[in-house]
């Protein structure tokens, strides 16, 4: 797939990658940065933070174009933070090359993207003093995880393009893997999403989606 995919510039002046494989784009046409700055920040991070954690431990599903990983290490404050990102279909460095989200967010943060994408698979790798991302090649159906996680950011393709991704016993998977207060969210508003969320065992919310999109959905664990 890597080499596959195409670089589209998005409403608000970010990139995004449209993948032929799963006729799908990586982002928000609307608007990349504004997507993963409401879903994944505004919406999962800053209200995990909320009950002050002395630690996080954040389970990325889909590193794609790595934009949730560089914003999340952007905003997380002086905590210890461990970021697992899964993907089983990392792009290229032709792709990420083409990339503009350093620019587009401060200007300043090109080091710190590369670092991102060059970090080498199966390690740990500190990207500063407090944030260690590892990054892991590998199905979602097949991860097994030997932590549980605070925050999970479920960014997989839709769920016409990867319906495996999106089923009842994965979500039954990923509330095991959660700690108790752990906080789910992803951009899908899908009734049958939030349904499978549900009957594993998460609290469930609709709440305002991103531009474009009227809703999203957070899950919590009790």
């Amino acid at each position: 797939m890597a080499s596959e995919v195409e670089h589209v510039i998005t409403k608000d002046g970010s990139s995004t990658l449209y993948a032929p494989r799963f006729n799908q784009h990586y982002h928000s046409l609307h608007g990349a940065i504004q997507e993963s700055l409401h879903v994944f920040i505004e919406m999962g991070l800053k209200k995990r933070l909320e009950s002050t954690p002395s630690s996080l431990k954040i389970l990325e599903m889909g590193l794609g174009t790595g934009l949730n990983a560089l914003l999340t290490a952007l905003a997380v404050p002086h905590v210890p933070v461990f970021y697992l990102a899964l993907e089983a279909y990392p792009i290229s460095e032709t792709a990420v090359e083409q990339l503009n989200y350093p620019q587009e967010i401060q200007g300043q943060n090109q080091d710190l993207f590369q670092h991102i994408h060059k970090a080498p698979w199966e390690e740990d790798f500190h990207l500063s003093a407090n944030f260690s991302l590892y990054k892991k090649q590998v199905h979602l159906q097949d991860f097994q995880p030997v932590q549980h996680f605070d925050l999970i950011n479920f960014d997989a393709f839709a769920p016409e393009s990867q319906p495996e991704l999106w089923t009842p016993s994965i979500f039954e998977k990923i509330y095991e893997w959660c700690e108790s207060q752990a906080i789910f969210v992803t951009y899908s508003a899908k009734g049958d999403v939030r349904r499978a969320l549900k009957n594993a065992g998460f609290s469930v919310e609709k709440i305002p989606g991103p531009p474009g999109k009227r809703e999203m959905l957070r899950a919590s664990k009790s």
